[in-house]
């Protein structure tokens, strides 16, 4: 696995990272704390604030009830009115005269505590009128069960309960504190309705308010879908509302033991808050995100788009293509990488034409020089094997005068037409195996039996491309200077395959051979620059290859006395 390198990062996404990690992920992550921080902040506020409306509603209430408790307990204590209650009136004006000079006093706290709406009392002394917030305790009023509540109390103090409707409350109780007590009576104080409402509907707390008896029975509600007319129970409307948040304080007082207020705030409103915050941290965090975006962006812009036209022209040097970057001189680094940049192209433009030119004149040149050397070469080859040729017919025809030099002449015609057309550089191994026939069969004649010769060639190997007589020299050594100086007959054996590395070449004689020494000193002589010398024909054909295939085809010669002489070349397939 290739360990990684920042410097194998191209630069684009170098300063994308840069972006990720230096502006947008830490300004993501400073927005999602600072959210989380307000979120929390607000709403450990909003708690804070519906906790206050809570308690304010409830000591609202408590101090409403604590007004009427206030005045219950001042009936209670008063021997007037409780001999008023217990006096058995003889005659109407006598009640009338008692209930104008006592029991009218007792009106007057109805305007002066606002919580309270009305007081009635109730009796059981049927001497008295009901009349003028006096009732008479009858059946009806027996069967109510804040009636059958009062009465079966153990102790005397008062209770409140829900009188009339769900909005009516009274503080009802025993007028029994006297021990010369003979008769039923109790007073009820109701509540001021308005008040009730106003202490109940606090706007501060945000939600459904529920006033609950020590059953559990809703007395009172906010929530306008709960039924006015039917006794409903708190946990039948909590049981639907699972998204909420509980606000429950309970009455410490005798008179509402049990009792107790309920406030229940949806989430949603919980975090109004939060949502109106929500809006701003949002604006803040995409004026955090794109003002340091925009300036990443426009300078890494610049930076990389100008880094990429220096590159894009360095890719045209390649092909010689040496245009300068146009545009202003900028006096940063990378202005000053542009600059060198068309200092460095000019420079390499003028060298070019200055000396790459005049070393491809040189080249040439020199090349005019081999090649007309190549032409020396090869003209050399011709009046050499020429006038052996001649010399081998003029000797012939001297010691036999016989006709049968037609056929030899008819050879050297095909020599001398090769020869004329001289100019051809490469020829088919098909077409070089005439030329070496045709020697061989006036060497044959010359010799007669002396020279026996044997062709080896693969089909393939016919329509390969060598230079032009490259293989004929060696064919003349080997019959000249193998074959002729050997005493008795001698055979010559050629062979040309076709081989991987493109084409073989192997002539074997067993002519005279040669010492070591000698064999030595012909691969030394052939191998280094030289005059041509002697084996001018070898040489030859050891340079031509040479220009034509440089160091890359196979010359051995490998020799015995005695025994003969062998010679291989291996042709590649590609030319230099």
């Amino acid at each position: 696995m290739r360990k990684f390198n920042l410097n194998n990062v191209h630069l684009k996404n170098k300063l994308l990272i840069i972006y990720f990690l230096s502006v947008f992920i830490p300004i993501l992550l400073t927005n999602i704390i600072f959210y989380h921080v307000t979120t929390g902040n607000v709403k450990k506020q909003k708690m804070q604030d519906l906790t206050l409306a809570f308690e304010q509603i409830a000591n609202d209430f408590s101090n409403t009830v604590d007004e009427a408790i206030g005045v219950s307990s001042t009936i209670y204590t008063d021997d007037t009115l409780h001999d008023f209650f217990e006096t058995e009136y003889e005659t109407v004006t006598d009640y009338v005269i008692e209930y104008e000079s006592t029991f009218r006093n007792f009106n007057k706290y109805s305007p002066v505590y606002s919580a309270i709406k009305s007081i009635t009392f109730y009796t059981d002394n049927h001497s008295m009128l009901f009349a003028g917030g006096i009732e008479e305790i009858t059946e009806n009023i027996q069967n109510n069960h804040w009636y059958q509540d009062i009465t079966q109390l153990q102790y005397s103090h008062p209770i409140v309960r829900r009188t009339a409707s769900i909005d009516t409350f009274s503080v009802i109780r025993q007028l029994n504190y006297f021990q010369t007590n003979t008769r039923e009576k109790f007073v009820k104080i109701d509540l001021n309705t308005e008040i009730i409402r106003q202490a109940f509907g606090n706007i501060a707390f945000q939600g459904n308010i529920y006033l609950l008896s020590e059953h559990g029975r809703i007395e009172y509600t906010t929530d306008s879908e709960v039924p006015r007319q039917h006794s409903t129970y708190f946990t039948d409307v909590h049981s639907s509302s699972k998204d909420s948040t509980i606000f429950e304080q309970e009455f410490d007082l005798n008179y509402l033991d049990g009792w107790k207020v309920v406030g229940v705030v949806s989430e949603n409103a919980i975090l109004e808050g939060v949502q109106n915050s929500r809006k701003f941290i949002l604006y803040l965090a995409s004026i955090n995100f794109l003002v340091p975006s925009f300036i990443i962006i426009w300078i890494s812009s610049s930076l990389h788009a100008r880094l990429l036209r220096i590159v894009r022209h360095m890719k045209r040097m390649k092909n010689q293509n040496f245009e300068l970057i146009d545009g202003v001189e900028y006096k940063d680094e990378i202005g000053q990488l542009t600059s060198e940049f068309n200092r460095m192209s000019q420079k390499i433009n003028d060298l070019i034409n200055d000396v790459y030119i005049a070393n491809l004149q040189k080249k040439d040149l020199e090349l005019k020089r081999k090649q007309a050397q190549l032409s020396a070469l090869q003209s050399q080859i011709n009046p050499h094997f020429l006038f052996n040729s001649l010399e081998t017919i003029r000797m012939r025809s001297l010691l036999k005068k016989e006709s049968e030099t037609a056929k030899i002449i008819q050879n050297m015609a095909k020599l001398l037409r090769n020869s004329i057309t001289w100019g051809k550089d490469w020829v088919t191994v098909e077409e070089e195996l005439k030329i070496i026939q045709c020697f061989l069969e006036i060497q044959q004649y010359r010799f007669g039996d002396k020279l026996l010769f044997e062709i080896e060639v693969d089909e393939e190997a016919k329509g390969f491309m060598i230079p032009n007589m490259s293989l004929i020299p060696f064919v003349e050594n080997a019959s000249i200077h193998g074959i002729e100086s050997k005493k008795g007959n001698g055979f010559l054996h050629i062979k040309i395959e076709k081989i991987s590395e493109g084409l073989r070449f192997t002539i074997t004689d067993d002519g005279v051979g040669m010492d070591k020494e000698r064999l030595k000193n012909l691969v030394d002589s052939i191998q280094t620059k030289e005059d041509m010398g002697e084996s001018i024909g070898v040489k030859n054909v050891y340079y031509r290859l040479k220009l034509h295939y440089g160091n890359q085809f196979t010359f051995d010669i490998k020799s015995s006395v005695g025994q003969g002489t062998k010679v291989q070349i291996i042709f590649p397939s590609k030319r230099v």
